[in-house]
């Protein structure tokens, strides 16, 4: 595939039905560089390898990058409380106030409800503002007992990183990253991203997203945009250095995944964590209205990947690049998407069945009748982006006692739900990288 990269790619979009993607790769220290499609399905420009496109949750990494520099600076540690450096913080448990740590932010583990997608300006203290309307956030599940992704996490992360420099985020972050490297198409704010060919998100039915990013407050937690051979570079310096004294701190586990079959198996600092044919790959994807990108690394061959995409069935589209690459690349096998059993599991589902909640999401499973059995899942958004996205009904079928999988209407791509218990036998189903608790 690397050989004729140019034209598979073109095929592949044609597939996903993704109007535009590019990608970059290192491997054995040369870096390669492609592009397929139109950047904008309204405008029909065409996708260089110098578009910038929104990087979405791989900002996180970056993130996390800079606050483990001042971990090595020894401004603070993992264990530091986050009162600590900001007294002002606060969430609706008076006791996780007082006692959530950096290393419970940048793990996922800190159980704040952390879906907050809050419009707080485009000023300079929007990050601080931001922190402070946390205040009203609950607790999805108590501090430390398992893993569910908490974008208002990484916003507190990087409100932590403003008081500790006097400077906004996008600035730590070009003064420690950007600037450093080198990182010639890479930026935040869409005034600086508009210097350059910049992708647009593309929804359903390919229309033209209704808005092209998010709001600044989600800056470090998903507001980078850049040209898929920054990213690449950036991840190199995790592997050959430059960002950091010991890289490999961040690849330390810190939580296992409940739900092992969506993006991987562990949590580390920052980095999701995986194993393909025996070899550690670390990850990172991202997703904002309309655009998709995913990193993976591969330090024991030292090959790094980095693919983005504005739309389509973008998931199942990186996922395609990902498998053929790393076959040819490093001769790796991809584990496939978990999908239905070939032969069908009998389950009782009826103790799976109630309303499962947390911000931003309320779910409703439902036992399925007929042969088929299963569950029918309501999947209804609720908050700021209920409005960019309806409910949806998905049936899922199991694949063992805990474990379903289900596809949109449409969409080539399964999804996993595992149903879990906590310590205490509090319910819980994990779905979409997140737990989310039984209500009802």
């Amino acid at each position: 595939m690397a050989g004729t990269m140019g034209h598979r790619l073109a095929e592949l979009i044609a597939e996903y039905e993704v109007p535009g993607a590019a990608l970059a790769y290192l491997h054995d220290g040369q870096v390669h560089e492609f592009a397929a499609g139109v950047l904008n399905t309204d405008t029909g420009v065409e996708t260089t390898t110098d578009s910038l496109f929104q990087i979405g949750s791989v900002t996180k990494v970056w993130t996390a990058t800079m606050l483990m520099q001042s971990v090595e600076r020894g401004e603070l540690t993992l264990d530091t409380t986050v009162a600590e450096v900001l007294p002002e913080f606060k969430v609706a448990d008076p006791e996780v106030t007082k006692t959530v740590t950096i290393r419970h932010l940048l793990s996922h583990t800190s159980g704040i409800d952390g879906d907050l997608f809050l419009e707080t300006g485009r000023g300079d203290d929007c990050v601080e503002k931001y922190v402070a309307a946390c205040a009203d956030l609950a607790q999805n599940h108590p501090l430390g007992v398992t893993q569910s992704y908490c974008n208002s996490g990484f916003t507190v992360a990087g409100r932590i990183l403003e008081k500790l420099t006097g400077k906004t985020w996008d600035e730590v972050l070009r003064e420690r990253i950007i600037e450093p490297l080198g990182l010639t198409h890479t930026a935040t704010l869409p005034e600086d991203v508009l210097r350059f060919r910049a992708a647009m998100g593309h929804v359903e039915g390919g229309k033209t997203a209704p808005v092209w990013g998010l709001m600044r407050s989600a800056g470090p937690a998903g507001l980078i945009c850049a040209r898929p051979a920054d990213v690449v570079a950036f991840a190199r310096a995790h592997l050959e250095g430059g960002l950091l004294d010991d890289p490999q701190a961040m690849w330390e586990p810190q939580a296992d995944v409940p739900n092992p079959h969506t993006l991987g198996k562990q949590w580390g600092v920052g980095w999701i964590l995986d194993e393909w044919d025996g070899r550690r790959v670390v990850s990172h994807g991202g997703n904002t209205i309309g655009q998709h990108a995913m990193l993976w690394l591969v330090p024991d061959t030292g090959t790094i990947v980095c693919v983005t995409a504005n739309g389509g069935h973008s998931g199942a589209f990186t996922k395609a690049v990902a498998t053929e690459l790393f076959a040819e690349l490093d001769g790796l096998t991809v584990p496939p998407t978990l999908g239905p059993p070939q032969t069908p599991v009998q389950v009782d589902v009826a103790r799976y069945a109630g309303v499962y909640e947390r911000a931003g999401s309320r779910m409703t499973f439902t036992e399925r009748a007929g042969e088929e059995g299963g569950l029918r899942l309501l999947m209804e958004p609720t908050g700021p982006l209920a409005a960019l996205q309806g409910p949806e009904e998905i049936d899922f079928v199991p694949v063992d006692e805990v474990t379903f999988v289900g596809r949109r209407k449409g969409d080539p791509d399964w999804l996993s739900a595992v149903f879990y218990q906590l310590e205490d036998g509090a319910p819980y189903v994990h779905l979409g990288a997140r737990a989310t608790p039984k209500r009802g």
